[in-house]
């Protein structure tokens, strides 16, 4: 009788159900941001205009999620144009040579309600160091206007800019930089058109 169960068991098919969902970097929605301090003063702010990445969450198990995050250099606005070229210099990031910035998640550790550690790795100007980014976040599922499913987060980390080759150092300008993201992502929609027979 037991065997019977068995044989008929192996005639049907169970769907497995993936318990990680893969989203989308909206970069229309998405702003990294950085900020340092200058003569001990004040801070000087800037963002970066175009960002493009992949977070798998694990809908069960936020730890075994991963995130994947790629800043274009050249997009940087400091609102200052002079400043901007010289940021893109030699001097700091040498976007000729490197033009991207990147982070990837090595490890997810919760730590308290709706706030999480993300480990990874951070490369700039074509080094690459471990860092560990504070995160709020992610926000809860939500239905936008055009049926679309979005969620959002915030990330933060101090870097220093020495440790990434950034050596040039005039006057009163701070080593520790704080790097901040502001995500929006979104969740790839299924196709309705018909599969090709």
């Amino acid at each position: 009788m037991k065997s019977m169960i068995l044989a008929l068991l192996a005639c049907f098919t169970f769907p497995v159900f993936a318990q990680s969902t893969t989203w989308a970097i909206d970069p229309n929605h998405t702003r990294p941001s950085f900020a340092v301090r200058h003569l001990l003063i004040s801070t000087v702010r800037g963002d970066f205009g175009k960002t493009e990445g992949v977070i798998k969450l694990d809908e069960k198990d936020i730890t075994k999620s991963s995130v994947e995050v790629t800043i274009d250099m050249n997009s940087i606005d400091t609102r200052v144009e002079a400043r901007n070229k010289h940021l893109l210099s030699k001097d700091f990031f040498d976007a000729v040579n490197f033009p991207t910035m990147t982070f990837k998640s090595t490890k997810v550790s919760q730590a308290g309600p709706g706030k999480l550690k993300v480990s990874g790795e951070l490369t700039m100007k074509g080094v690459t160091k471990p860092v560990v980014l504070d995160v709020e976040g992610p926000t809860k599922a939500i239905t936008d206007p055009w049926g679309g499913t979005r969620r959002g987060l915030a990330a933060t980390v101090k870097v220093s800019r020495k440790a990434f080759g950034m050596t040039f150092d005039p006057v009163g300008i701070s080593d520790e930089v704080i790097i901040t993201i502001d995500a929006e992502f979104t969740k790839p929609q299924a196709s309705t058109v018909n599969p090709k027979p």
